[in-house]
């Protein structure tokens, strides 16, 4: 089974009112991926996923630029290009054919240019290519290539621009798909131990640490070898930035989150034993939870709190309540300072590398299917009952499972759950989200 590829990532930037937003909803349309039914996910769009032929990637939004004045813009628009040339595969770098070029453009394609990431230009607002392409070729100023001219508004010209995003994605190399070293990505908010965390993981298996080439994110990346098993660690710390105001930061950090979740196999989410389980724990396990990552919880700094024999069971719950999306997390009490755990980290992570991979016969499934409609009798709808014909599993990373029934609206989210409890309780599957792919098939099919 060929490793399934992570998602390139591809990062908007440009001035205020260039129509970024235009252009992320125009791409995103009716595929928006703001999770609505995950809880805790930020309302504004951060990323969407997009299908262009038959690339998928995560087109990221770096953020709004207050136009207080054009000191502020242009330092905001360098902090937006620093974030895309950390986190993306390929920049859109946005301009506005009616405002002309304008001085912090070239500012920002400087550094755009410096920063070796394929950027690709793109002119805005242009409705109609006879009467704008003199002002688009003004942009070859910027020394970045060819001005893609589109309207995001009118939906012209994007499939141009979309061909050459593509193209620049890594190509899907023979020897490429043989790397089958399980990637664990740890993340969380600021300062909750996760360097410390890997840092105790390597020093423990004193493995020369290297920086794998080809990694363009400024995630580390790092190889550890534990028991004989290689893996590779993507640690989402660093780039700390001082004075840097609160939205920004978490909207760096969730947009950081993204790019290391979508390269991972299995996600740790580090939370701190003090602070407890937050808000902003809850959107980075959403993001883990709807790309369909393997998830383990690490509590940190365990050894700092003071316990009673009931503590563990009152912060489990607390877990459980406010990540109650993903009931099959599994919960570790860890510390990076003293050790406490770490061995039982890396027992843990195997054990959820296997359940995410894990295929189950077609025969063994039918039967716990057919032993689980026998206990609890599926819905009915005005004298129509739910029948349910087949599963199989089509998938895996995660496991993916497709039912075959009489009717679609018949088949309720609780009952959908029924059946995935039943396979859980056969399997287990701890740590492993699954899908389920509902199809309909006629009575007599």
């Amino acid at each position: 089974m060929a490793k399934t590829k992570s998602r390139p990532v591809v990062a908007v930037v440009g001035r205020p009112n260039v129509g970024k937003s235009t252009l992320f909803n125009a791409l995103a349309g009716e595929m928006i991926s703001i999770v609505k039914d995950t809880p805790g996910i930020t309302r504004d769009r951060i990323y969407a996923d997009i299908t262009w032929l038959d690339r998928a990637f995560t087109l990221i939004d770096t953020g709004g630029i207050e136009p207080e004045s054009n000191d502020i813009i242009l330092s905001q628009m360098r902090e937006q290009a620093e974030i895309a040339i950390a986190t993306a595969d390929v920049i859109l770098f946005m301009v506005d054919v009616r405002q002309g070029l304008v001085d912090a453009d070239s500012k920002v394609a400087d550094m755009l240019r410096r920063s070796r990431k394929p950027v690709i230009l793109v002119v805005n607002k242009v409705d109609s290519f006879q009467k704008y392409m003199a002002d688009v070729y003004e942009f070859y100023n910027l020394g970045i290539g060819d001005p893609y001219p589109i309207s995001a508004a009118n939906r012209m010209g994007l499939g141009d621009m979309l061909d050459e995003v593509i193209r620049h994605f890594p190509q899907r190399e023979e020897g490429e798909e043989d790397d089958e070293r399980p990637r664990i990505a740890i993340v969380g908010k600021p300062n909750v131990g996760k360097s410390s965390i890997v840092n105790r993981l390597i020093g423990e298996n004193r493995v020369i640490v290297s920086d794998i080439a080809g990694t363009t994110r400024d995630a580390v990346d790092t190889e550890v070898i534990h028991d004989g098993r290689e893996y590779v660690f993507i640690d989402t710390a660093g780039l700390r930035r001082k004075n840097k105001i609160k939205e920004e930061l978490e909207r760096y950090m969730i947009l950081r989150t993204v790019s290391a979740v979508e390269r991972a196999d299995v996600v740790v989410l580090v939370i701190d034993a003090q602070d407890g389980v937050t808000e902003q724990d809850a959107k980075i396990a959403g993001i883990a939870h709807e790309r369909g990552k393997g998830m383990i919880i690490a509590v940190n700094k365990w050894d700092a709190i003071e316990k009673d024999d009931k503590t563990i069971y009152r912060f489990q719950e607390k877990i459980r309540n406010t990540l109650s999306f993903m009931p099959y997390a599994e919960i570790l009490f860890i510390s990076a300072v003293t050790g406490q755990r770490l061995p039982k980290l890396f027992e843990t992570i195997d054990a959820v590398i296997e359940n995410h991979a894990l295929r189950i016969a077609t025969g063994v499934l039918n039967e716990i299917m057919t032993e689980a409609v026998a206990m609890q009798q599926p819905p009915a709808d005005k004298g129509k009952r739910l029948r349910l014909y087949y599963i199989t599993q089509v998938a895996v990373k995660p496991p993916t499972f497709v039912i075959f029934v009489n009717d679609r609206e018949l088949m309720h989210f609780s009952y959908t759950r029924y059946i995935e409890n039943q396979i859980r309780r056969a399997f287990g599957f701890r740590g492993t989200p699954l899908k389920f792919i509902i199809r309909e098939r006629k009575e007599n099919g």
